[in-house]
């Protein structure tokens, strides 16, 4: 009996470190498989949208464009957005861990520079409202593919794109083709309520000058939110 006892006991001992491994294995093979910081479809679809439909001086330009050309004309200004997003996305959500920890000034110098380009922008609405371009059906829009190009360039929400959201999704490649498409989607949108409020308006020969203001004052309002954010830190 005492020889029957000691090989249980014997058996426990053993088990207990391979219990102990396999309980250890398992909870590792869960903490892998779960969100680890990584974010589903839906999330990073969802995400993505929210900030690309948020009011935004890129989105300002299209509403504008929109307003002046018309939707079709102003959909040709979406390759100028999509080449100013990839350009700053892609280094940022290749290489951003390292961008940012080699040079972590990289943030405040791009929301200085977009800060002071958005004014610039909101400097040039003005001046075309008060120059008595809105009612001259044939001046030269306001919004021109350069123009929304850099304005995507420097835009604060591609450091949120390419630090933050897309490297958070399963795969980056399928993120970009997310974001893309998107893009394309939001920019149509944009561009189309520019068009509608460019109806509504009723005026057939140019833009309403109130219209040039109001885009310049928004930008305005986005230009000294940036700065106040560089300011704080």
């Amino acid at each position: 009996m005492a020889g029957l006892q000691w090989r249980k006991v014997r058996r426990a001992r053993l088990a207990r470190p391979r219990a102990a491994a396999m309980m250890a294995g398992g909870a590792g093979r869960v903490r892998r498989a779960g969100p680890g910081g990584r974010m589903t479809t839906i999330e990073l679809t969802l995400a993505i949208a929210a900030l690309l439909i948020t009011p935004g001086p890129t989105n300002t330009l299209l509403a504008v464009a929109g307003a002046e050309r018309g939707l079709g004309r102003a959909m040709r200004l979406i390759p100028a957005e999509l080449a100013g997003y990839l350009t700053t996305v892609t280094p940022l959500a290749l290489l951003g861990g390292t961008l940012e920890a080699g040079a972590p000034e990289l943030r405040p110098v791009i929301t200085a520079v977009a800060a002071l380009w958005i004014l610039w922008l909101a400097l040039g609405f003005w001046r075309k409202s008060t120059a008595g371009d809105g009612g001259d059906g044939d001046a030269a829009p306001a919004v021109t593919a350069f123009k929304v190009f850099v304005t995507t360039l420097l835009n604060p929400k591609a450091l949120i794109f390419g630090f933050a959201l897309l490297p958070a999704g399963a795969s980056l490649p399928a993120a970009f083709v997310n974001f893309v498409v998107q893009i394309v989607i939001v920019a149509t949108l944009w561009a189309g309520f520019g068009h509608l409020l460019r109806r509504a308006d009723g005026s057939r020969a140019g833009l309403p000058a109130w219209f040039y203001r109001l885009a310049a004052a928004w930008l305005i309002i986005v230009a000294v939110l940036l700065g106040w954010r560089v300011i704080t830190g």
